[in-house]
């Protein structure tokens, strides 16, 4: 992407070369807010409501009496996009270290879309590389990542013993790690979405998960947090399930009150109705007893007491769930209170 003309490049370049670089997604709102790639800005080329009439068109008359329609929409629009890249160029150099002014353009398919708007960038006078296949080759690349095999040390233990805290105190040890409950805006229990915001596209979170695959350092293991496979209304993706159900658990075990107080700092200032409906949600599984004493007492807005039964039936579901896996694989490490970087510190000394 060298010359002042339109480069066309294929998934694997365009996912080494746009690093860091300005990357313009051109299809319309409601495709970019299903999924994108991860680094991409939304630039549409059509609203949602032009885009469906060009689409009908298409379908119904000819290519070339969708390419008219498409050229009222684009023609008047041509100076502001220009302009737009513009300021999207100054404050991208302004951020980023690589001052590079090249501009990576794709759209569902890399066909008129991308191939208009890379036109009259190129035009200006831009440096424009226009992504093969579009979206569609992204999504290709990302399913093939979950295939390929992965170094992976899981990161164990029961709830509230803070393996997110000590998964970003890794990352700020340089190690790799994949926030999974961080991608889903889901802590993953029943109580998991409260004060998240709302979770993205099953889609979407697959694209996060293969961009920091991507990123990796390949000569580091990359960290994970223990989840069950469905986080949510997202699950991981089933080939790198797999590889986490194979991988090195590293089981940090701490006692019950310290986790519980970890717990109560988390939640602790939820609203009382939350609670209970997030109790609600597991009523059967705790049975009649326990789910009657729970609701008694956040009722009583005893949230410490309530949150110790409830933390006993976690603890005995982990148990279940410890106990089909592989013993092999577990390495336990023992701490009386949760210092997350002094867990993380441990963890690399282990490996």
């Amino acid at each position: 992407c060298t010359t002042m003309a339109i480069q066309k490049i294929h998934i694997e370049d365009f996912i080494s070369a746009s690093k860091n670089q300005l990357i313009l997604d051109v299809r319309s709102p409601s495709e970019f807010n299903h999924a994108h790639i991860p680094a991409a800005i939304s630039f549409p080329l059509f609203t949602d409501e032009e885009r469906k009439i060009v689409g009908t068109a298409y379908k119904q008359k000819s290519r070339q009496a969708a390419i008219k329609l498409g050229l009222d929409y684009f023609g008047v629009k041509m100076k502001l996009m220009v302009e737009q890249v513009e300021k999207l160029i100054a404050e991208h150099q302004k951020d980023k270290e690589n001052k590079s002014s090249t501009i990576y353009v794709h759209c569902w398919r890399g066909g008129m879309r991308s191939g208009a708007v890379a036109w009259l960038l190129d035009l200006y006078g831009f440096k424009v590389c226009q992504l093969v296949g579009g979206y569609k080759a992204y999504r290709n690349y990302v399913l093939q990542q979950f295939e390929k095999p992965i170094s992976i040390k899981i990161i164990g233990g029961k709830t509230g013993t803070g393996k997110t805290f000590i998964l970003h105190q890794l990352k700020n040890q340089q190690q790799n790690i994949i926030d999974l409950e961080g991608l889903a805006h889901h802590k993953g229990s029943s109580f998991g979405a409260l004060n998240q915001p709302t979770q993205p596209t099953q889609e979407q979170f697959e694209n996060y998960i293969a961009y920091y695959i991507q990123e990796a350092d390949n000569a580091k293991p990359i960290f994970i947090e223990d989840e069950s496979q469905r986080i949510g209304n997202v699950n991981i993706p089933s080939a790198l399930w797999q590889q986490m159900r194979k991988a090195e658990v590293l089981y940090v075990d701490l006692p019950f009150e310290e986790r519980l107080q970890h717990i109560l700092e988390g939640y602790g200032n939820c609203e009382i109705e939350q609670l209970k409906d997030a109790t609600s949600r597991i009523a059967k599984r705790l049975g009649g007893l326990e789910y009657k004493i729970i609701m008694q007492f956040l009722e009583e807005k005893n949230i410490e007491k309530a949150f110790y039964h409830l933390l006993q039936y976690y603890d005995r579901e982990y148990e279940k769930a410890e106990q089909r896996r592989e013993q092999h694989l577990f390495k336990r490490i023992n701490f009386i209170e949760l210092d997350a970087l002094k867990i993380a510190s441990k963890i690399i000394s282990i490996l």
